[in-house]
């Protein structure tokens, strides 16, 4: 397992993180990527090979810029 400040500075540094949540929960883990680091290989690498959603989190601002 990891320290906060490890997985801060994989982040920082565009690497992928795994946060899993806890057993009594769902017991599973999500692949994280800071968004500004983002590049179409590491959506393709998510799609592909994670299988998942692909969420992103976003500012209200944001968001009604995009009319969502």
């Amino acid at each position: 397992m990891n320290t906060i400040e490890k997985v801060v500075s994989d982040l920082k540094t565009g690497k992928f993180v795994i946060l899993v949540d806890d057993e009594n929960r769902e017991n599973e883990g999500d692949l994280v990527l800071s968004a500004e680091k983002a590049t179409p290989a590491a959506i393709n690498f998510m799609a592909s090979q994670a299988r998942g959603l692909i969420c992103v989190a976003m500012e209200e601002e944001q968001l009604e810029k995009l009319g969502l």
